[in-house]
């Protein structure tokens, strides 16, 4: 375009301009010197090509009408109002950015979850209105130098928003809701293992997660629904907890929950601080340990009767299980606080006998009848139990 636009207070309807796209369309080609001036109105119904700059500093651009709408082209342009009213999908194959108001009244701003250069930018003072489940973005959402921020993301079917608060402003922030097993997705090339966890991490969701990217510390809200079936994850929403994909350590890890309502059928949680940044995704997990782990087995290990008599029945101090927890360590003290037994890797050899050089006297007699003291730390598990035992003489 080699002329400015300058009409005033008038809407243009943009239907046939230049060659046919791929569903048959036309396109809106600017190339060059298109402005607006003055609160005009711009409507497309088709394609909008932009290879040059683009900047408007007030009135409103819409896209409308039954078909898809495009926008492609080498640069990205940046607008003071829009609006989406469409049948079908804004698919953005070049980036938006709104400087001030972005209305969703139907249909959704799709781009591609494969390719983060590609999103709706929210600059400094821009905000949005309308957003439900049938008109949000279903690729990237972004904000350029803002510090609170409820991303209006979802999927085809739903609109499932996260709230990001940080600690300052970020510079640029990023954010998808993808409604795929993170282990397996189908709209990204990454695999975020749901096995792979740490130990204080009981399941980890497969029905859905986020992606955030923002380099501020900051906390972020998210809510659950029928469809993120978490009753199959928890017996109940005290359990639930905020993962995320460590990208230092390629694992999910917790990051876990400063507020927390709702049941397990529908709610929200708030995450304590983090810097999304060091995650490739967050989702849903549970917290304690699965039920099949020593630690929901042992709440605790009680107290212990020993009578080291050789006639077969508590003749050594015996801990259910603890073969099968990797690495641990005993220690046994009397009732004075001397410790009379260590041990690193305990297997139940504990049958009365003192293995520490201290004033024990007559060790081969065994140590006196009495109230002892034990502790048992088990290192892989980050547990640590104590109790009483009586040993009989």
């Amino acid at each position: 375009m080699s002329n400015p636009i300058k009409m005033k207070n008038i809407l243009i309807s943009i239907l046939l301009l230049a060659s046919p796209l791929i569903w048959g369309q036309t396109a809106f080609y600017n190339s060059g010197g298109l402005q607006l001036h003055g609160n005009i109105q711009i409507g497309f119904h088709t394609n909008f090509i932009n290879d040059s700059e683009f900047t408007t500093t007030d009135g409103l651009i819409g896209f409308y009408g039954d078909n898809p709408i495009a926008l492609q082209g080498i640069i990205a342009p940046t607008i003071y109002d829009a609006e989406i009213f469409l049948s079908n999908n804004l698919l953005l194959e070049n980036p938006l950015n709104i400087t001030n108001n972005f209305n969703f009244i139907g249909g959704n701003v799709e781009s591609v979850l494969s390719n983060e250069t590609v999103y709706l930018n929210f600059e400094q003072n821009a905000f949005f209105i309308g957003e439900n489940d049938v008109a949000k973005v279903t690729g990237f959402a972004a904000i350029t130098d803002k510090r609170f921020f409820s991303f209006p993301v979802g999927d085809e079917t739903l609109l499932r928003p996260l709230l990001l608060e940080s600690d300052d402003s970020n510079d640029f922030a990023l954010c998808a809701y993808l409604f795929e097993n993170p282990s397996n997705p189908t709209s990204i090339p990454e695999r975020f293992d749901t096995d792979n966890i740490v130990r204080d991490i009981g399941f980890v969701s497969d029905q859905e997660f986020w992606i955030i990217q923002a380099d501020q510390p900051s906390v972020v809200t998210v809510s659950w629904n029928p469809r993120s079936a978490l009753d199959n994850l928890a017996t109940s929403v005290e359990e639930i907890i905020l993962v995320g994909w460590s990208k230092s350590s390629n694992q999910w890890i917790a990051i876990g929950n400063s507020a927390i309502s709702g049941d397990l059928n529908q709610g929200f949680l708030v995450s304590e601080k983090f810097v999304p940044s060091d995650y490739a995704a967050i989702t849903f997990g549970t917290t304690p340990l699965p039920t099949d782990t020593f630690a929901v087995n042992n709440p605790t290990l009680g107290n212990y009767f020993l009578s080291p008599n050789g006639d077969g029945t508590n003749d050594f101090l015996v801990f259910d299980e603890i073969e099968d927890v990797g690495a641990n360590q005993v220690f046994i003290y009397n009732r004075f606080g001397q410790k009379v037994f260590e041990m690193a890797n305990y297997v139940n050899e504990f049958g009365g006998v003192s293995n520490i050089d201290n004033l024990v006297l007559s060790r081969e007699d065994g140590l006196p009848e009495g109230i002892y003291f034990y502790t048992v730390t088990l290192f892989d598990e980050g547990l640590d139990y104590q109790g009483f035992l009586f040993l009989d003489r």
